[in-house]
């Protein structure tokens, strides 16, 4: 099986090879767990160069849990953003420590996320699901849970 390959371009940026991009958008609709795996295991490598990577994949990775891998419209249409998030993956700057980083974040009801840029182009993208308890925290603690969790992946 082939995957995609990121490419250095010039400045310090980074990109997907435009040939790779065929196999993901040519990926069939998983039809086992399995299947899904593989899937999921190819996305996921490539998470920091798609914003909103856990919430875009929660469908497909609820289906993961024990006896749930039930297919449903809700997975076709995560599999579907999924594919085209992954080929329309922007470029990214590699990051420069002599430089100011800047961290942007947004929670919501059910997820959160950020964006670690350095002069106004993105440099990585992190986002997640919150669990039951943490989506019934009051906003001002999913904001800092927010920050909290950027600040630790990427110091």
């Amino acid at each position: 099986m082939d995957s995609i390959k990121i490419k250095q371009q010039s400045q310090g940026r980074y990109t997907t090879y435009p040939h790779k991009i065929l196999v993901v958008q040519n990926w069939p609709l998983p039809n086992t767990i399995k299947q899904l795996r593989g899937f999921i295991g190819l996305a996921g490598y490539y998470r920091r160069f798609i914003q909103e990577f856990g919430i875009i994949s929660k469908p497909l990775t609820d289906l993961l849990k024990k006896d749930s891998f039930k297919w449903s419209s809700a997975a076709t249409d995560a599999f579907e953003a999924l594919k085209i998030a992954l080929t329309k993956a922007p470029v990214l700057a590699l990051p420069d420590v002599s430089k100011t980083f800047v961290v942007e974040t947004n929670a919501s009801g059910f997820s959160i996320g950020a964006v670690l840029m350095q002069q106004g182009h993105p440099i990585a993208f992190i986002s997640k699901a919150l669990s039951p308890r943490h989506a019934s925290m009051s906003v001002y603690d999913r904001e800092f849970l927010d920050v909290v969790h950027a600040v630790s992946k990427w110091s």
